[in-house]
């Protein structure tokens, strides 16, 4: 089943690939083969199905946790909002399930926010999105968007839409491809052969004084190292070979679970049969322990043998814990996002780094969402000729990653000097001690607490 969903997926990406592009756009494009397969590879990590995915192998999910964690911190209170007032609805309806995009778009680098006329906009994925070249801002200056539609069995069409600039002013344009197998674009042809591209207007069309893109876009953070060129990174793939050790470590604690199970070898003679199947074996979990058999002494001895091996399943727990922080330092969250924060054995001093790490790191995610909001908002003003109205765009985050443990600190040694706390309680929370520990280093009575 793996294996058909991602030859599927290739075989669309292929469709794709750069020389196809080049050929359609008519010069070279900044979205290389490399950066396709990458894209390729961040997708089929998201879904679960990564190359290392196998029958035995499952996927942990740790993808999916890694972007939802940098998510929630980004937007848990942020406070965005148009000044006029019937703009400002439309721009709410729009960035509601900003969040799930959001986790997409940490997945696979980048995504744009695009308005659909004056009242409607749509999230697109980076493995729909082809930059044709950047500005020295980092924010593409020549961008096509895909969308495929398959109608019927065998036919497939393709939208190309583009938006560029000339001479300083918004072109946009659209082309449409019909193919009869999803692994090649096939040839140009009318946009009316699709009936919701009916009114589209296939251009190019300028809108003089329009001197920005009409969309926002969001990009990662992360230097990219796939090419070297300005297309986002995965948020997790500096993480993947560390994901590939996690989840096959899952999959060893699992084994050693099911392998483990009691059971008792046995002769042939022992096994009974499927009447359905005509099989011979045992059954599984509560119904697999056997009492009560009558055996003659001598004769029916060695058909049964228990089978009750010692379990070591907190040794590969342990690993797999490791596994979790390893990532979590590479990605740049705290420790005990992902991991058991019952096995980070860190002191104070690390824990407070690894909290600063993850400031850093939404604080960037934060600055460039904020660019996107802006620009999208943006976009929305132009398709609602309010563009030069004066409207304000507002966006604020909160930094609750270093302010709330501040916070709780300070209200623990309240509790300490209140009595309400023990202070051997209060080291074992903040400085990673165990009891003993943390008691034999309680500061005498006439001693302040820092």
């Amino acid at each position: 089943m793996f294996e058909g969903l991602k030859r599927f997926w290739k075989g669309f990406m292929r469709m794709f690939g750069y020389t196809t592009l080049k050929q359609i756009v008519g010069k070279d494009i900044t979205l290389s083969d490399n950066m396709i397969n990458a894209i390729n590879q961040w997708k089929q990590m998201l879904n679960g199905q990564a190359d290392w995915i196998t029958d035995s192998i499952v996927s942990l999910g740790i993808e999916e946790g890694i972007c939802r964690e940098f998510a929630d911190c980004v937007l848990v209170e942020m406070e965005t909002n148009l000044s006029n007032e019937r703009l400002d609805k439309i721009y709410q309806k729009n960035i509601s399930s900003l969040n799930e995009n959001l986790q997409e778009g940490l997945a696979l680098g980048s995504f744009v926010l695009k308005p659909l006329g004056e009242a409607t906009a749509e999230f697109i994925s980076a493995d729909k999105i082809i930059p044709i070249s950047f500005g020295d801002d980092g924010k593409p200056n020549d961008i096509a968007f895909l969308t495929v539609k398959k109608v019927g069995d065998t036919n497939y069409f393709t939208r190309f839409e583009r938006h560029y600039f000339i001479n300083g002013n918004l072109t946009i344009e659209n082309k449409c491809f019909h193919s009869q197998t999803a692994s090649d674009i096939g040839l140009p042809c009318s946009l009316e052969a699709v009936e919701e591209w009916l009114n589209i207007n296939p251009g190019p069309v300028t809108y003089p004084g329009m001197n920005r893109m009409d969309f926002g876009y969001y990009r990662n953070p992360i230097k990219n190292k796939v090419d070297g060129s300005a297309c986002g990174v995965s948020v997790y793939d500096s993480a993947t070979d560390l994901i590939k050790k996690a989840d096959i470590q899952g999959a060893r604690l699992d084994w050693e679970y099911e392998s483990g199970e009691r059971a008792i070898h046995v002769d042939g003679k022992a096994l009974k049969q499927d009447k359905s199947t005509g099989r011979f074996g045992m059954a599984r979990l509560n119904k697999r322990l056997y009492r009560g058999l009558n055996l003659e002494a001598g004769k029916d001895q060695e058909l049964l043998k228990e089978y009750s091996p010692e379990m070591r399943d907190e040794a590969f727990k342990r690993g797999l814990e490791e596994y979790k922080r390893e990532i979590e330092f590479s990605v740049g969250l705290a420790y005990g996002d992902l991991s058991d924060v019952q096995e980070v054995a860190k002191t104070a001093t690390e824990i407070k780094v690894s909290k600063n790490r993850k400031y850093n790191r939404v604080t960037a995610i934060q600055n460039n969402l904020y660019d996107c909001l802006e620009d999208f908002a943006a976009g929305l003003a132009f398709y609602n000729s309010m563009l030069n109205s004066g409207y304000e765009f507002s966006c604020k985050f909160n930094d609750s990653i270093l302010t709330d443990e501040e916070t709780e600190r300070k209200q623990d040694m309240a509790d300490v000097a209140a009595g309400f706390m023990h202070h051997w309680e209060y080291r074992m929370k903040w400085y990673g001690e165990d009891e003993e520990t943390a008691k034999a280093n309680v500061p005498a009575q006439n001693q302040v607490m820092e």
